[in-house]
């Protein structure tokens, strides 16, 4: 990447930035073969692949913000009318986790290393080369989606969202034209088959399901950044990443549904802590001693009804 990275000179006589270097055309045309697009206007690529950084110290100039808004949008109306189409009978909620797992900061993220787009951004963000190689090692781990627990830098998604504003400004605004490079770039895209859940929802069903009751406790966050899942009050896992709760959260869920898969942990011992409503003046009993309570008075008043039934059958004999 670092091949791509551009240095600005400073004009010491009016100290204003010197002109902003021009991308490689051979880099272009990578670039229309990765997309299966030849532009009309390359400048548009330029724009497209421009972090705000990249003028760094100077006043950010031209980036791809405006391109990523549009891209975002377009993508967004493609891909809900894949889904729509591609599921004809699919009810609201499922056809909007299948449109968000083909549009989330992850999947694109996914899109810009594996067609290679990535080594084409244009930025002098400290640590972002960095942060892009622990992410492509993370994929390693995850293949297809990691469904909240890796943590890809945004900047990636943004400029797939950005690419294909363009193409879509370029093309005189034909949809099918983004259309057509978005699939060359994503697939496979994510069908109902394989959509995953992200472990937090899916440890909340599993809980709803066997009536207990789950808690994510993250008060010592800002001294540990700790999260701790907790079910019916049991502690049952935990886990921390960096300052980003919902990932940290993710991965704690993960822990637990891992532990349960792998039957370390049995839900079914953590229903003895449930507690019932209260007896008397704020007395809490759980349910076995209040079993036992109430077994012990039962045994007790019927060997006194067996004596006296007995002492009267004695009586009425002697009689």
């Amino acid at each position: 990447m670092g091949a791509h990275k551009q240095w600005y000179r400073r004009d010491l006589r009016d100290n204003k930035m010197a002109d902003v270097p021009a991308m490689e055309k051979e880099d272009m045309k990578k670039i229309e073969k990765i997309l299966g697009y030849n532009f009309e206007d390359r400048s548009l690529i330029e724009e497209a692949l421009t972090h705000p950084s990249f003028y760094y110290p100077f006043k950010p100039e031209i980036t791809y913000e405006r391109l990523e808004f549009m891209g975002d949008a377009v993508l967004n109306c493609l891909v809900g009318r894949w889904v729509i189409n591609m599921y004809p009978e699919l009810a609201p909620g499922p056809l909007t986790r299948l449109r968000a797992a083909n549009v989330d900061t992850e999947k694109l993220a996914r899109v810009a290393v594996c067609s290679g787009l990535y080594r084409y951004l244009r930025h002098q963000a400290p640590q972002l080369d960095e942060q892009i190689q622990d992410f492509m090692e993370g994929m390693k781990v995850y293949p297809n989606h990691s469904n909240g627990l890796l943590d890809p830098p945004k900047v990636l998604a943004d400029i797939v969202e950005s690419i294909l504003g363009a193409i879509f400004m370029d093309s005189k605004s034909s949809l099918e034209t983004v259309w057509k490079a978005f699939k060359r770039l994503a697939e496979p895209l994510i069908n109902l088959e394989v959509l995953g859940k992200h472990p937090v929802a899916e440890l909340h069903e599993l809980c709803q399901k066997r009536k207990l009751d789950l808690k994510f406790v993250k008060d010592g966050w800002t001294k540990n950044m700790i999260v701790k899942v907790l079910i019916n009050g049991n502690m049952v896992g935990s886990a921390t990443y960096g300052n980003k709760k919902e990932i940290a959260m993710n991965r704690a869920a993960k822990v637990v549904l891992d532990r349960i898969e792998e039957e370390t942990l049995d839900l079914l011992s953590l229903t003895c802590e449930q507690r019932t409503p209260s007896i008397g003046r704020n007395r809490l009993f759980n349910l076995p001693a209040l079993w036992s309570w109430r077994t012990s008075r039962s045994l007790v008043v019927g060997s006194l009804l067996a004596a006296v039934m007995l002492s009267l059958m004695l009586m009425f004999s002697n009689h």
